[in-house]
């Protein structure tokens, strides 16, 4: 009987629900006077009237429910999105109602209850995923439905009540000149370090000795702290600025986006060099043989053969680079390079959560989006007989 009660329940199901059950008698939101202060945690029973919050409790707990069956993988992460669904029903009603009466001044924040519920669901919804197993055009569908329906409810302004939204409202241009900013940090340095790293991987590829010298500098680089990094920036493009005549004028300065700029580049480096290597060496030696048995030129090899049989590795190398680039774009807010940091370091002086929140979220969301697309684009350059192998 246990055996069979296993082989009907998921485990990773079955905790799921058991951790979703305890977090919904963590504070789901907290209520403070200011932007300030540290607010008062609030229980999801609590934080509307019961026709507004039993309709939201009840959708979590099908949801977590829902995620239980081992066979019906669909099911679960069916169940994931009716929970993510209530949970939005209830910070809609929640944040409205706190907030009636509590004063001019008063900011409604997320609570660990509610972090830990989407946190639940997040899992259950990716478990679910990894057992359905779907193929790149319906992962694409997926996230472009995801994306979608967040904007919308963003857009409709259905949770302008919370305190990060408030944050928004005061500062909409300058996060909109901050997201720029990042965007051009992470993809500018990502596309410059893919011009020099991709022909720099081919010639590593070809001469042994350029291999011995290059990747273990790039190696040494890229084990340099980030803020050493821009340390390292300041002085060298101040002094660059001061003494080439036009530089500065050209917006070489100590300070800014260009010095983020470089640093970024430089740790990309190693991962599209070593990538583009990697998968230059993964031909196989006989179909290379086969190639120069046909008369074909090292170009024609390199550009017919060795190049889409390693795009794989070498879009895996991007990867990296870019999820890499979109968190350390982050650490340039401290030396005037602007992007989402900015709001962050922010946020840290003046204790205010939400404005730390209110950098931070768009840069887990826009590394995540940029993940998932990437590991679509690396599944869509492989071989049709090697994508469900």
């Amino acid at each position: 009987m246990p055996n069979r009660i296993k082989s009907v329940v998921s485990g990773p199901g079955l905790l799921f629900a058991s951790l979703g059950l305890v977090a919904l008698f963590a504070p789901f939101l907290t209520l403070a006077a200011n932007r300030i202060v540290a607010g008062e945690g609030v229980r999801v029973w609590d934080v509307a009237g019961p026709e507004a919050i039993i309709p939201g409790m009840v959708g979590v707990v099908i949801g977590l429910a829902l995620g239980l069956p081992s066979a019906w993988q669909s099911v679960r992460f069916t169940g994931s999105l009716v929970g993510i669904a209530a949970l939005v029903w209830l910070l809609m009603q929640g944040s409205t109602s706190l907030l009636e009466g509590a004063g001019t001044y008063a900011r409604v924040s997320l609570g660990s209850g509610f972090w830990c519920l989407l946190a639940i669901l997040l899992l259950l919804a990716a478990d679910a995923l990894s057992s359905l197993s779907p193929g790149p055009k319906m992962r694409s569908a997926l996230l472009a439905v995801a994306i979608i329906v967040s904007a919308l409810v963003l857009w409709s302004g259905a949770l302008t009540d919370l305190s990060i939204f408030r944050e928004y409202a005061n500062r909409q241009d300058a996060f909109f000149n901050a997201a720029w900013r990042h965007l051009g940090l992470a993809f500018g340095s990502l596309v410059v370090a893919a011009a020099i790293g991709f022909p720099l991987g081919v010639y590593c590829h070809r001469n042994q000795g350029l291999r011995g010298a290059v990747l273990p500098v790039l190696s040494f680089l890229q084990t340099i702290p980030s803020l050493a990094m821009f340390g390292i920036m300041i002085p060298l493009l101040a002094w660059v600025g001061s003494t080439i005549p036009g530089a500065r004028e050209l917006g070489v300065v100590g300070i800014g986006f260009l010095p983020a700029f470089l640093a970024l580049v430089i740790y990309s480096l190693l991962p599209v060099v070593a990538n583009t290597v990697a998968g230059l060496e993964a031909t196989p030696i006989l179909t290379l043989d086969a190639a120069r048995g046909m008369g074909m030129t090292r170009h024609q090899r390199l550009k017919q053969i060795q190049l889409p049989l390693g795009l794989p590795v070498m879009l895996a190398g991007l990867r990296i680079v870019l999820v890499q680039n979109i968190g350390l774009a982050v650490i340039a807010g401290l030396i005037g390079g602007g992007g989402f940091g900015t709001f962050v370091f922010q946020g840290l002086n003046q204790t205010a959560t939400d404005l730390i929140l209110l950098g931070a979220l768009p840069t887990v969301i826009l590394a995540l989006i940029s993940a998932i697309t990437m590991d679509i684009l690396v599944e869509l350059a492989r071989p049709n007989q090697m994508r469900h192998g």
